[in-house]
């Protein structure tokens, strides 16, 4: 494997925000997530559960309940304002103002064509789906209160709407109110507080389930105008509630932190009619539970916690399968940190701001598995706030560290950095070039002259780095036009070629020097999640959410023998079901043989000179081959050199005077951050 002295990083204090609501697209499997800060997210579940795209957040703009609508995706704030985004650009597309204070709640009907939404000031809106745009249509019958929750019955003839002690069921063509329902207070001893129903969804059959304030969940007979059954799920709220499209399982989740399912089932095995049946509770969280999606497989479930749970059902899966596994997602599947190898700095990304650090040292040596002492702390040189309200989308440091440049959805900024000793002076590039609006993805060329924005569809400016103004050279763009943005970026050592990836699976490389289109790797059917181009032999390496990985040589045109190999014999088992994907590629510089990958448990050593491991061989053996005799250790090595013993990680690299960089956020660190969940009695307390 190889002796390196470990920097090991902890002072990256990245938090990240709660998971506030979420809906799930069952035609194209992707879950579509908003966060307390405004940010959403897009999953694909196909793609092992991939976070494949991020919208950044802004300052103004709060989302309270999100909505599919065909392809489309729209959300509502307590800003009033309704927003749709646009999922090629990863930017709001348009906001529109509703007229009716905070909006709390959002429902599309299933033909498509309408969305309603629930307002501060009492007001049902109907909005009709255009191919460009949304545009109002009428009000329905104001009411007194709020209402915080709406849902369509599956006709499009009705819309049932919930706020404090009601739930109404209004008429779509007259707009008026023909049911209404008296929530109970006095279930858990709240006849003093109001009934908050949180959230319903209206049901083919005409029935109506609501969760409340109570810590109910109701069952509604919308025909009759009666109360079908009451379930006492809680002590605290029932905060969110969904149902399966089939509507044979609705999930809720509380303020407690579980997760209950209900089902349609009847009570006597195979006797008497069905009905809706408390079967199973979880305790995945340690705060509210926010949103929760039942999308047939599994239960997906966010809250506080900031974390994203799916839970399988296992009676839709063999026990003991691979998609059977409790999966959690804590943070972005994309880089959030930089380092500028050659001078030990260290560049940390925030939505709000970017830091700026220069790593500990030691003089000292000792034995494998010694802690050496820190004779130098580390000691933060830069804290640099972005302008205007929108969030930092991405960021890139220099290798030589005089170089920062960050971006957001409506600017680019370039910053000259000139150290001495322990004092910093930073000066902003006033001059960019007009092409230079936005980006999705920054990299600085090896020789820190060139930078290379990734904006638009499949395009990437480059342009060279210098004080007081920045020179636009070139565009790099595919021979055929492709729509999606592209997500990573790589340029080789001797500055000869880049490589770009996009969210259509597409990766092309370009020759720098030539300034033109060279090749496209072939098309595989998995996002590229991490990828480098070898600084010796100038071979890319692509590592996808699928755990799958390939080498392609660039002046070749085509896989190398290690990959072809690679691909013959297969990759491990475990190492394809391993529930978090790569992040970061990394080379060796004393051994052209090796390169480093990591995820967020672990990171590991390839050493192609060494033989495969197939599913008979033991994957994770650096202990065992530490007690074995040096002929029978060398006959058990083979290329995978797996260390875990650091996590959860964010960032590996190599240093120079090999030093193995990494750089840890504890989630332990995280929930000391996160507010006081509620207080429950414990036995012997």
């Amino acid at each position: 494997m190889g002796e390196f002295k470990v920097h090991r990083v902890r002072f990256f204090d990245y938090m990240p925000s709660g998971v506030r609501c979420m809906a799930f697209h069952s035609r194209t499997h992707r879950l579509a997530l908003a966060r307390l800060d405004g940010s959403v997210e897009i999953f694909n579940f196909s793609d092992s559960y991939f976070q494949e795209k991020v919208i950044p957040g802004n300052e103004s703009r709060s989302v309270e309940a999100i909505c599919w609508v065909a392809e489309r995706l729209f959300t509502v704030g307590l800003n009033g304002k309704i927003t749709e985004y646009d999922l090629i650009n990863l930017r709001p597309k348009y906001s529109i103002d509703a007229f009716g204070g905070p909006i709390w709640s959002v429902a599309c009907n299933a033909e498509g064509s309408h969305l309603a939404m629930g307002c501060e000031d009492g007001s049902l809106k109907l909005f009709e789906v255009l191919p460009e745009s949304i545009q109002f249509e009428r009000n329905f019958e104001r009411q007194k209160d709020r209402i915080l929750s709406v849902s369509w019955h599956k006709s499009g003839t009705q819309i049932a709407a919930g706020s404090l002690d009601v739930i109404r069921v209004f008429d779509v063509k007259s707009g008026r109110a023909v049911q209404r329902f008296l929530v109970d207070r006095s279930v858990s001893g709240m006849r003093n507080k109001d009934c908050v129903v949180w959230s319903l969804s209206f049901l083919s059959d005409h029935t109506i389930a609501s969760a409340d304030s109570a810590g109910k969940v109701q069952m509604w007979d919308a025909r009759m105008g009666t109360l079908i059954k009451t379930h006492l799920v809680s002590k605290w709220d029932v905060l969110t509630l969904s149902v399966s499209e089939d509507e044979s399982s609705i999930v809720v989740g509380t303020s407690e932190g579980t997760v209950v399912q209900f089902q349609f089932l009847s009570p006597t095995l195979g006797h008497g009619e069905q009905e809706w049946i408390r079967t199973k509770t979880f305790r995945n969280h340690t705060h509210d539970v926010r949103a929760v999606a039942e999308i047939g497989t599994a239960l997906v479930s966010g809250g506080m916690d900031t974390q994203l749970v799916i839970r399988p059902l296992l009676e839709k899966h063999d026990i003991k399968s691979y998609d059977s596994a409790l999966r959690k997602i804590n943070f972005p599947h994309r880089s959030l940190v930089s380092s500028a190898q050659k001078c030990g700095l260290l560049l940390f990304q925030f939505p709000g701001q970017l830091e700026l650090w220069r790593l500990g040292g030691t003089d000292t040596n000792g034995k494998p598995g010694d802690s050496l002492p820190i004779m130098r702390k580390p000691e933060k040189l830069l804290q640099l706030k972005r302008k205007g309200d929108d969030h930092i989308c991405c960021s890139a440091l220099s290798p030589c560290g005089s170089w920062i440049a960050y971006a957001t959805v409506s600017s680019i900024r370039v910053y000259h950095l000139q150290l001495e000793n322990s004092s910093i002076s930073v000066t902003k590039v006033s001059k960019l070039p007009k092409v230079l609006r936005s980006a999705h993805q920054l990299h600085f060329s090896a020789d820190s002259s060139r930078l290379f924005v990734a904006s638009g569809p499949a395009t990437v400016h480059m342009v060279t780095v210098s004080q007081p103004e920045c020179k636009y050279v070139h565009t790099f763009k595919p021979k055929t036009g492709l729509t999606e943005s592209i997500h990573l970026l790589a340029a080789s050592a001797d500055g000869k070629w880049l490589a770009t990836a996009s969210k259509g699976c597409d990766i092309h490389v370009y020759n720098v020097q030539k300034m033109k289109y060279h090749c496209t790797v072939p098309l595989y059917n998995s996002l590229p999640s991490a990828m480098a181009i070898h600084p010796k032999t100038n071979n890319l390496v692509v590592v996808h959410a699928d755990q799958q990985m390939f080498e392609y040589s660039i002046v070749e045109k085509q896989y190398t023998d290690w990959s072809r190999k690679l691909q013959k014999e297969g990759l491990h088992r475990l190492w394809i079901e391993r529930d978090t994907p790569i992040t970061h590629v990394t080379f060796n510089p004393r051994n052209p043989s090796q390169f480093i990958l990591h995820d967020m448990y672990m990171f590991c050593i390839i050493d192609q000179s060494q033989p495969l491991p197939d599913n008979k061989t033991q994957l994770y053996n650096q202990l065992t081959l530490k007690s074995l005799a040096g002929d029978v250790r060398q006959s058990k090595t083979h290329a995978f050199k797996i260390c875990k013993k650091f996590q959860p990680l964010l960032h590996v690299s190599l240093l120079e005077d090999d030093w193995l960089l990494v750089v840890e956020r504890p989630l332990v660190a995280i929930s000391t951050q996160l507010p006081p969940p509620i207080r429950q009695k414990k036995f012997g307390t």
